[in-house]
């Protein structure tokens, strides 16, 4: 055949090529090779075809004939670059890169591709050289800008990245990749509503990008939106259903819901996809921790850190399981790495100072307690009051302003020190701790939290009070009662109490729903049934909120008597136990008020005990009256509960209301 024909061929297969025909195509190049061997173009555009047809190693093949029939053609050099990288073979790529711009210098497509494969190879520096270079031969390069924008990223300058791809999107504003990217940049720069537009921006272009969804997912849930994050996870693993950084956001969505089992299922499957992925080995360790499966999630932090040694956040999350497991030691020395690693970390200074607290080295602890305030989920925060911070000095006849912070039982077991302060102090609380609190001495003015206060000239946290104070286990002021209950009020409940037989006994079972702690430290009414077996008692519920209802459906046996729906604030609640013989209550704010009134208070405690109630002991040093019934193992209130009914049965026999 003659050249008339192979040209005739070569063109007829160029067309199906550009049409998109590729199976065609291959056929029209590989006639011309069985003619002519040695037909270059033939050999360089089959390699195309194969490419886009997805045979990379076919296609690798193809260019390397071309370069064995013509080693001067720098097009095929770069093209082979590609199809190295496709294959993951980046060093190979960079070498076929190099020489193609040996061969043609100012050629702008190899400098990027060159940069790309500097990019696989983890040297974003030199990348940013090759993307620079391109951008000089070629200024209106979108892709090198896209790209120069990646390597800004990985070298962790955000802005610059950011300003990078919206020159990008300046040459081509339909380049879904670029929105996509800028999304990225924009989440880093901490500013999720525009991400998510870009992100939104990137599927307006190109709808069925699972990348631009999963990045969606995360932007959403950075915007407090975990349902819409789910949900777009959800549609990214519908077009890929093999994507393990969507199974894991999907598994943090899913854990922001409050749905750990799902959530587990979730890390799971990306570790099946992907076993060294250190970030989803981290989440299932928090995720078993929320199913109080602690144990399992201190083996799975582990193997986090196994996967990346200098991992700060899977330090930290040892450290909270080891605290939770009642290790403190082992907990402070986790927390100490990753302060190593990130040493101005509020959160986890404040989480070191929780576990010196916990082993009872207050003073350690209270200074590294003292970062609370700038751990970004603490509610409060810093006041930004224009008065300075007092820090232990004579006050003199200066008025200072003594703040609450968000739990209740803070408020009630920190308002001790007050009267140590001095007169005129003001005290802001939470809206129902101001009746109470008025009584303490010292206290010139009490106010609701939110209300206009009067005029200060210094102010101080009542949780900073012990560090200003210095207190250590033996230098707490610990006599009780430091409140005291209305006396009209606490009459009138006398009378309404004097018909209920036996022992009275105040019950809580239950704390506020909001609390992350609350489904560790809360139980059912129900599950109290075993205190319904002693005889000789009367309880009244001093449960409120949602879990209050159940007071309506007592176990089989409990004499339950309900005025909660009398009890408006604390002043109340205060002149209602005053009037009982005991309080037993899981870890809530009346735990603190029977304790602040030097009444007997039983506390039932989880496994994973608070920092204020130390380890190894069944008493407190904060309150004299208290003692504590913990759970043996993590979960485990059903050993707790029987402990306390036999300690009822025998205060009950004591007392002398025993039938």
């Amino acid at each position: 055949m003659g050249p008339s024909i192979i040209t005739d061929l070569f063109q007829r297969a160029l067309v199906d090529q550009r049409a998109g025909r590729l199976v065609q195509a291959q056929a029209g190049y590989h006639q011309i090779l069985t003619i002519d061997p040695s037909h270059a173009d033939a050999h360089y555009n089959l390699g195309a075809a194969l490419w886009a047809l997805g045979r990379l190693a076919e296609a690798e093949a193809s260019y390397r004939e071309v370069l064995r029939l013509r080693p001067n053609y720098p097009e095929a050099y770069n093209t082979l670059g590609n199809a190295l990288c496709a294959l993951d073979r980046p060093a190979e790529a960079e070498a076929s890169y190099r020489e193609a711009m040996r061969l043609r210098p100012n050629y702008p497509e190899a400098h990027n591709n060159l940069a790309n494969a500097l990019c696989a190879l983890g040297r974003p520096v030199e990348a940013e050289a090759g993307y620079r270079e391109a951008l000089r031969l070629r200024p209106d390069y979108p892709e090198a800008h896209n790209n120069l924008g990646n390597a800004l990223s990985a070298c962790g300058r955000p802005t610059e990245a950011e300003a990078s791809y919206r020159e990008a999107l300046r040459f081509q504003p339909y380049f879904p990749e670029a929105h996509n990217n800028l999304g990225n940049a924009l989440t880093a720069l901490g500013r999720s509503a525009e991400a998510e537009a870009s992100y939104r921006e990137a599927l307006r272009l190109r709808p069925n990008y699972p990348e631009a969804r999963n990045n969606l997912g995360a932007a959403l849930h950075a915007l407090g939106r975990p349902a819409e994050a789910e949900a777009s996870y959800r549609e990214a693993l519908r077009l890929r259903p093999n994507y393990p950084e969507a199974h894991t956001n999907l598994g943090n969505a899913l854990t922001a819901l409050g749905r750990p089992a799902e959530a587990e299922a979730s890390y799971r499957e990306a570790l099946r996809l992907r076993p060294n992925y250190p970030e989803a080995r981290n989440n299932l360790g928090n995720a078993l921790r929320d199913l109080c499966r602690l144990a399992e999630a201190e083996v799975s932090f582990g193997e986090a850190l196994r996967l990346r040694p200098n991992y700060p956040e899977a330090h930290n999350n040892l450290g909270v399981v080891l605290y939770e497991l009642g290790r403190p030691a082992e907990a402070e020395a986790s927390y100490r790495e990753a302060l190593r690693l990130r040493p101005n970390n509020p959160e986890l200074h404040n989480n070191l100072g929780m576990a010196l607290l916990l082993a009872g080295r207050l003073e350690e602890g209270w200074k590294e307690y003292e970062w609370r305030s700038k751990v970004k989920s603490y509610s409060s925060g810093a006041r930004g009051f224009s008065a300075p911070l007092w820090r232990g000095d004579a006050i003199g006849d200066r008025t200072i302003l003594l703040h609450a912070e968000p739990g209740l039982g803070d408020t009630i077991q920190f308002s001790r020190y007050a009267p140590l302060c001095g007169t005129g102090i003001i005290l802001e609380v939470q809206a129902s701790l101001v009746r109470l609190l008025s009584r303490l001495p010292g206290v010139r003015e009490v106010v609701a939290s939110g209300d206009r206060l009067p005029a200060f000239d210094l102010h101080c946290p009542l949780l900073s009070l012990p560090h200003v104070f210095g207190t250590t286990l033996e230098t707490i002021p610990a006599a009780t009662p430091y409140l005291s209950a209305d006396p009209r009020l606490a009459a009138n409940w006398q009378r309404r109490l004097v018909d209920i037989d036996g022992l009275r006994i105040g019950l809580v079972w239950a704390g506020r729903q909001s609390s992350a702690v609350d489904r560790r430290r809360s139980i059912a009414l129900k599950a109290l049934a075993p205190l319904g077996e002693v005889s000789g008692v009367s309880f009244v519920s001093l449960q409120k909120d949602g879990p209050a209802a159940e007071a309506a459906d007592p176990p089989h046996g409990m004499m339950l008597h309900d005025f909660t729906t009398d009890l408006h604030d604390f002043e109340d609640t205060a002149a209602l136990i005053v009037n009982l013989d005991l309080v037993i209550s899981v870890d809530t704010s009346v735990a603190h008020l029977a304790g602040a009134l030097g009444k007997p208070v039983w506390l039932l405690n989880r496994f994973d005990t608070d920092w204020r109630w130390l380890l190894y002991r069944d008493d407190s040093p904060w309150y004299p009256t208290l003692r504590q019934f913990r759970q043996p193992r993590p979960g485990d209130w059903n050993s707790a509960v029987y402990v306390v009914r036999d300690a009822l049965q025998r205060l009950v026999a004591k007392s002398g209301f025993s039938p």
